[in-house]
C-alpha cells in the first residue's frame, strides 16, 4: 500500500516542492523515515503516532517507510507532520489517494490531535495558487494562508483548507463534515507614535528627517549623549506611508517565515527594527545552524536603527554593505544558498567620541582630537559611502527647552512626506509603461517564488533608483551639474557618493514640488554628504 501528499520545504524564502511518500508493506514492524530529515522531522512519527492513538487508529503491525523526496534536500521543521499523518491515512484506506492530490500540506500535530501553527503558511500558500494547488494548513494560519492568492484574481478561496484538528480535517476530507472558509485578515495599524512636535530645537535635524522619510535614504546622525537622536529616530515611522498592498506581502512573507506573523494578520505598518548594539552578525544579518531571516530582513521595506552605531561588532557593521546595495542578503552553507530580501532603510546614531563632547569645548577628554579619530575609525569608508544623509545634531540649550512646543507636527510632515512618494510612485509607473524598468529574470535555480514574484529589486521609491533610470529623473540643470563636478573634485567624491547625491537632490526637488533638479536642490544634498569623519579632519 503506498500514498504520496505534496508538501513543500523552506530556502530562504524559495518554496521548493517535496513529495511525502508513504508504503506500509509487510515485514518486521518498524516505522522508519528517510530523505535527509532533521531532528525535529525524525521526531514527528512519535507526534504521528500519538495523534492517530487519540483518533482511535492504530499502525498496522507492519514496516512503515516514509520518504522525502527529493532525497537530497535537506528537510527542516515541525510543518511536515500533518502530510506524514495524511500520507499515511491514505495508504492505510482511510482516505482517498484523489482527495489529496491537489492539495500542498503542512501543519504540526499536537499528542491530541490537534493542528499547531507553524511558520512559512503564506509563501507555501502562495506557491500553491502558483502551481494550481490549494493548501491544507492549521486554522491559525488560514488568515495568511487566505492571502495566498492575492496576486490571481481567479483565486478559489475555498482551495484554502484550515482545519483545527486532525479528526475535522479528516472529515472535511471524506465529506462528512464542511470547514469554513478561512478569511484574509488585515492587522489593526491604528498606532499612536510619538510626535515631532515633543522635541524642541534640533529644527536643521528635523529637516534631514523629512528628506530621508521621503525619498527612504539612509540616515547617520552624530552628536553628544541626550541630543535627541535616539527621539528624532523614534519618530521616523510615523512619518512613513503605510505599505503598498504588493510591498505588505513581500513583508509579510518574511515576518511568516520567522514565526512572528500576529495571528496570520497581514499589517501595511512599516517595521522599525532596532536590536541592540550586542547583536551578533547572525542576529543582524540572518544564519544560525537552521537559517532564519536577520534584523536586516525583518525590516525590509521599514527601518532598521542601529544607536551607538561603533558599539556594534565590525564585522557585522562590514556586513550590511552587501544588503544595503543590494536589497538582499545571501547566507551561505555548505549544502545550500539562503536568500532574504533586505530593502531596508538604515538610520543610525552615534556619539563623536567615546565621552561623546567631541566638539564641546570644555568637555572633551584629554585625548581630543584623537579619540574621535579611534572612535569614528570604527566604521569602515565602504560603509558611510552608503549613507546618503549625514548630520551633527548639536546639544540642545536652555534657551530651547524654554520655548514652548513647536507648531509643526508629525501629521504635517507626514502629509508633505505622503506627496512627494506619490510623485515617486506616479513617475516610475509612467517610466515602466514606458518600458523604462527592466524586469528582474527569473532565476531558473530557484524554487516556486522567482525573483519576478518578489519584486525585490523593483524600485518603490528615490532610493531605489540607479544606472539609466537615475539618470533620467535626476538629470541637474547646468548650473547644478557643475556644482556637483567641481565638488566632486574637491571632496573626492566616489562613484557611489555621486549617484547618492542625486538621489538626496531628486527628493529634494520632489519636496519643493520641482520637476527639475536645480542647484540649490545639488547644494543641500552636498551638504548633508560625510566623505571622512570629521574628526580625521580635524585632526
Amino acid at each position: 500500500m503506498q500514498a504520496k501528499v505534496r508538501t513543500v520545504a523552506f530556502q530562504g524564502v524559495d518554496v521548493l516542492p517535496v513529495d511525502v511518500q508513504v508504503m506500509i508493506a509487510p515485514g518486521t514492524i518498524a516505522f522508519a523515515m528517510v530523505g535527509l530529515a532533521d531532528k525535529a522531522v525524525g521526531e514527528s512519527r512519535e507526534r504521528v503516532r500519538a495523534a492517530l492513538r487519540a483518533l482511535g487508529l492504530a499502525l498496522p503491525p507492519q514496516r512503515i517507510t516514509v520518504n522525502l523526496s527529493p532525497a537530497d534536500l535537506a528537510k527542516e521543521g515541525s510543518h511536515y507532520d500533518l502530510p506524514i499523518a495524511l500520507a499515511l491515512l491514505a495508504a492505510m484506506g482511510v482516505l482517498t489517494r484523489e482527495c489529496l492530490e491537489d492539495f500542498v500540506v503542512l501543519g504540526e500535530l499536537a499528542l491530541d490531535g490537534s493542528l499547531s501553527r507553524v511558520p512559512g503558511v503564506l509563501p507555501a500558500a502562495i506557491a500553491a495558487v502558483a502551481s494550481g494547488r490549494g493548501l491544507i494548513c492549521p486554522a491559525v494560519c488560514g488568515g495568511e494562508a487566505a492571502w495566498g492568492g492575492f496576486e490571481s484574481q481567479d483565486t478559489d478561496r475555498s482551495a484554502i483548507v484550515a482545519a483545527p484538528s486532525l479528526l475535522a480535517l479528516i472529515n472535511h476530507l471524506r465529506g462528512q463534515q464542511t470547514l469554513p472558509t478561512p478569511e484574509a485578515l488585515i492587522a489593526d495599524d491604528r498606532t499612536t507614535y510619538p510626535d515631532l512636535a515633543e522635541i524642541k530645537g534640533q529644527e536643521s535635524a528635523k529637516r534631514v528627517l523629512e528628506v530621508a522619510a521621503a525619498g527612504g535614504h539612509n540616515l547617520l546622525m552624530i552628536g553628544p549623549p541626550g541630543s535627541g537622536k535616539s527621539m528624532l529616530a523614534a519618530r521616523l515611522a510615523g512619518l512613513l506611508p503605510p505599505l503598498e498592498p504588493d510591498e505588505a506581502l513581500e513583508a509579510s512573507m518574511v515576518r511568516s517565515l520567522a514565526g512572528d506573523l500576529t495571528e496570520g494578520k497581514l499589517s501595511r505598518r512599516r517595521n522599525f527594527r532596532d536590536p541592540h548594539h550586542s547583536a551578533t552578525l547572525q542576529a543582524l544579518i540572518g544564519g544560525g545552524q537552521r537559517v532564519r531571516p536577520g534584523e536586516v530582513s525583518l525590516a525590509h521595506h521599514g527601518v532598521l536603527f542601529l544607536d551607538e552605531l561603533p558599539e556594534f561588532s565590525r564585522a557585522t557593521l562590514e556586513a550590511l554593505r552587501q544588503p544595503l546595495e543590494s536589497g538582499r542578503v545571501t547566507v551561505a552553507r555548505a549544502n545550500a544558498h539562503v536568500t532574504y530580501p533586505a530593502r531596508f532603510q538604515l538610520v543610525a546614531a552615534m556619539n563623536p567620541c567615546r565621552c561623546g563632547h567631541l566638539m564641546e569645548p570644555g568637555r572633551a577628554c584629554g585625548r581630543a582630537p584623537r579619540c574621535g579619530v579611534d572612535y569614528q575609525g570604527k566604521l569602515s569608508g565602504p560603509l558611510l559611502d552608503r549613507i546618503d544623509l549625514c548630520i551633527d545634531v548639536p546639544p540642545v540649550g536652555a534657551a530651547d527647552l524654554a520655548l514652548p512646543p513647536p507648531a509643526e507636527t508629525s501629521a504635517d510632515v507626514a502629509a508633505r512626506v505622503a506627496a512627494a512618494r506619490a510623485v515617486q510612485r506616479q513617475r516610475l509607473a509612467e517610466l515602466d509603461r514606458k518600458g523604462r524598468l527592466l524586469a528582474v529574470e527569473a532565476d531558473p535555480a530557484a524554487g516556486l517564488l522567482s525573483d519576478r514574484a518578489r519584486g525585490w529589486s523593483k524600485p518603490r521609491c528615490n532610493a531605489d533608483t540607479d544606472g539609466a533610470l537615475l539618470a533620467a529623473i535626476a538629470e541637474p540643470d547646468a548650473e547644478g551639474r557643475a556644482l556637483l563636478t567641481r565638488a566632486a573634485e574637491r571632496l573626492g567624491l566616489s562613484a557611489r557618493a555621486w549617484h547618492r547625491t542625486l538621489r538626496v537632490a531628486r527628493t529634494l526637488a520632489d519636496l519643493d514640488g520641482s520637476a527639475s533638479v536645480r542647484r540649490l536642490h545639488i547644494a543641500e544634498a552636498l551638504s548633508y554628504r560625510r566623505p571622512q569623519p570629521r574628526a580625521a579632519m580635524a585632526a
